[in-house]
């Protein structure tokens, strides 16, 4: 029985179904806890086939930095958090299964490689044709061949952000804003203003009773 075909077609199955979930649930944090398990069966399908440095990295760039930048940018959105911020207790369930299915894959992933007898078949197979590591490789092919598309990447990237931020300054009423360009142009005289009040006479104080104020 081939093991590794099977595994590699339930790691395929779960990021699908996770990544259906990600856009089908209605819950932003749900949604950011179904996108780390669809990162994580991704890893484990490289780390299948032996690009373990792409697996390891998928995991600690994306799941370990990347969802903390997603999670903060739905919080910046025009989201009610009131409801979210209700109670951790009901995001448990879905926390605990995403961490049951990674703990079994990860288990799966132990258990098919302590089966085969030898190396993965695609295990750093263009890697030792070239006669070099697997991360070298992976570095040489993607600055080299795939220099463009990589590039391309990084620009789409960029612009997401950008329109991430810019949905978040949009004009909303109920919200102070600030103007930076109307603070940097503030004079002297704008921030000191001398205002002359007339000067009052105090009220007469009224005359004390017949033996009030002793001990």
């Amino acid at each position: 029985m081939d093991w590794i075909k099977i595994a590699f077609y339930a790691f395929a199955a779960v990021a699908v179904a996770s990544a259906g979930a990600v856009i089908s649930v209605r819950n932003p944090v749900n949604a950011v806890l179904c996108l780390i398990l669809t990162f994580f069966s991704v890893a484990c399908t490289w780390l299948l086939v032996g690009a373990e440095f792409l697996g390891v990295a998928l995991i600690l760039v994306y799941v370990g930095a990347v969802m903390v930048l997603f999670l903060f940018v739905v919080m910046m959105l025009d989201i009610d958090v009131a409801a979210i911020r209700e109670g951790w207790v009901r995001f448990l369930p879905v926390g605990l299964v995403v961490a049951v299915v990674m703990l079994v894959q990860v288990l799966a992933l132990i258990g098919v490689k302590a089966r085969s007898a030898s190396p993965f078949p695609a295990d750093n197979a263009a890697a030792l044709a070239a006669e070099t590591s697997n991360t070298r490789w992976l570095a040489e092919t993607l600055f080299t061949e795939y220099i463009l598309p990589f590039e391309f990447a990084a620009v789409i990237l960029t612009v997401a952000v950008i329109a991430a931020v810019m949905i978040t300054l949009r004009k909303r009423t109920g919200i102070k804003t600030q103007n930076a360009a109307e603070q940097s142009r503030v004079k002297a005289a704008d921030r000191l203003r001398m205002v002359s009040m007339p000067a009052e006479k105090p009220a007469p104080l009224a005359p004390k009773a017949e033996g009030e104020g002793q001990a």
